[in-house]
């Protein structure tokens, strides 16, 4: 069976779609008077009070079992509340890691010690994770990496560098693909992850400004940073199987549909006018709707497949790859849509939103694997290399 086949059309369970109208009632009130160009950061916008009140109300860690204080839902369950947020423009970046992957990362490899420190602050919404993955001079090969762990009589000493390491500068903690034994040609062998505590000694973390001008994205630095013993999570040398699941999450939820949503619907405000509405934006929203349907519809099966256990990593990076074509379609579409229509009055909310999305567009195929890279992962999955 190809990773093709092995998708199937999938219904969110009628408990789990249960959860939609309760969330769009708390988000239509708390951002009722958030302007558009702002809702449009939502997985990179940092509220931690925001988080917190989400925690409060048992919707971070829903999937987690109850006795870490998780939800013990199926993540069905989080699927619909991650389709909410997006599409409303939560400011959900500060939990955003520690949600999706950090957490049913640690549920999964980590051990009952790690569990019980690390989850149920996760769920409250007090803890928050990074990821180091990405380097300097590594680009995409994610397996070449250098920053390396050394055992000692105390643990491990951690020396090296990330890049483009989302809210670091706002984490208390990074989960960090490392090397711990061997050269970078030694490729996936030797790699493992480590939880390093980001206020340790040696730790510093350098943001940088995008051309939007947010500094979501940073630099880390590791020299010379004492980890104990119990920082390692999973085994020793098996990191690149354990970082390889871990992006399965990362790669198949609605964040890979959604990036641009909040752009598309206050376009569609205003083609629903008189004054907005022509054919060609009539036919343009039919395009990017017809697109958006059958990727949900995949990224839903993908969901399945993680809620029977599966690490279907393939079918996420089909999932990623494709949504983000729909993702960069939508600004560069809607630009033309709007710079066509010869002194018409546009509103100023719909163009300052078009002008965020439209300057961060380009980073949607970079973040969580380049296109070159997810490409070639499908065609291996496929049998076509």
């Amino acid at each position: 069976m190809s990773a093709l086949t092995s998708l199937s059309m999938t219904a969110i369970p009628p408990e789990d779609e249960a959860l939609r109208a309760p969330v769009r009632a708390f988000l239509s009130e708390a951002l009722a008077h958030v302007p558009a160009h702002i809702r449009a950061k939502s997985w990179s916008g940092y509220d931690s009070a925001f988080s917190r009140e989400l925690g409060r109300r048992g919707w971070l860690g829903i999937t987690l079992p109850i006795e870490y204080g998780g939800g013990g839902r199926s993540a069905f369950a989080r699927y619909v509340l991650v389709e909410e947020f997006l599409n409303f423009g939560a400011p959900v970046g500060s939990h955003w890691i520690a949600d999706r992957q950090s957490g049913p990362l640690i549920l999964k490899y980590g051990t009952e010690a790690q569990k019980r420190f690390y989850l149920p602050p996760i769920c409250r919404g007090e803890s928050f994770f990074c990821i180091g993955m990405s380097e300097p001079n590594a680009g995409s090969d994610l397996a070449s990496v250098r920053t390396r762990a050394v055992r000692t009589a105390e643990g491990f000493t951690l020396n090296g560098q990330k890049i483009w390491t989302t809210n670091a500068h706002h984490c208390q903690y990074m989960i960090a693909l490392v090397r711990t034994s061997g050269e970078a040609q030694d490729r996936q062998k030797g790699l493992s992850q480590v939880i390093v505590d980001l206020s340790l000694p040696g730790v510093t973390v350098r943001p940088i400004t995008d051309l939007s001008g947010d500094s979501h994205f940073c630099e880390v630095f590791f020299d010379n940073v004492a980890l104990a013993p119990d920082a390692l999570i999973g085994e020793e040398g098996r990191g690149w199987e354990q970082v390889t699941a871990e992006l399965a999450f990362e790669r198949s939820g609605p964040e890979r549909l959604f990036s641009s949503i909040v752009l598309f619907d206050e376009w569609l405000a205003f083609v629903r006018t008189e004054a907005g509405r022509t054919p060609a934006s009539v036919r343009l929203a039919g395009k990017i709707l017809s697109q958006l349907a059958p990727l949900r519809a995949m990224s839903l099966a993908v969901t399945e497949k993680v809620a029977q256990g599966g690490s279907p990593i393939v079918e996420a990076a089909l999932v990623k790859d494709l949504g983000t074509g729909v993702e960069q379609l939508i600004p560069a579409a809607i630009a033309d849509d709007l710079y066509a229509r010869d002194g018409q009055d546009i509103p100023l909310e719909l163009l300052r939103t078009l002008d965020y999305v439209t300057q961060v567009a380009p980073s949607f195929s970079l973040r969580g694997g380049t296109r070159d890279i997810l490409r070639g992962m499908i065609a291996r999955g496929l049998g076509l290399r």
